[in-house]
């Protein structure tokens, strides 16, 4: 059986939770997991579920030194950097 030991839990980040905190939404923490007996982590998302004014989820990645883009849309099929994740995220109050 697989056994799993938690490294870190990855927090929301707080610019995106004051942008949304008046959308309809759901956030799920993400972790950073490793496997025991290998050298293998796992990595899971902090994922921002928004379901008003409109459908939208937006994972974020812990960023590493080769991406500069740790935000990814499911529905865009398309890799973000927090700026554009913000200007994203002000359109949608429009």
């Amino acid at each position: 059986m697989l056994e799993f030991k938690t490294i870190e839990a990855l927090k929301p980040n707080t610019e995106i939770l004051e942008i949304i905190k008046d959308y309809t939404y759901e956030v799920k923490k993400g972790v950073i997991k490793h496997l025991l007996h290998t050298n293998l982590q796992v990595i899971e998302p902090i994922e921002y579920q928004i379901t008003y004014p409109t459908t939208l989820t937006i994972l974020e990645y812990k960023v590493n030194e080769i991406s500069n883009k740790p935000f990814y849309i499911k529905e865009h099929n398309q890799k973000y950097s927090l700026s554009e994740i913000i200007q994203i995220l002000k359109k949608l109050k429009i």
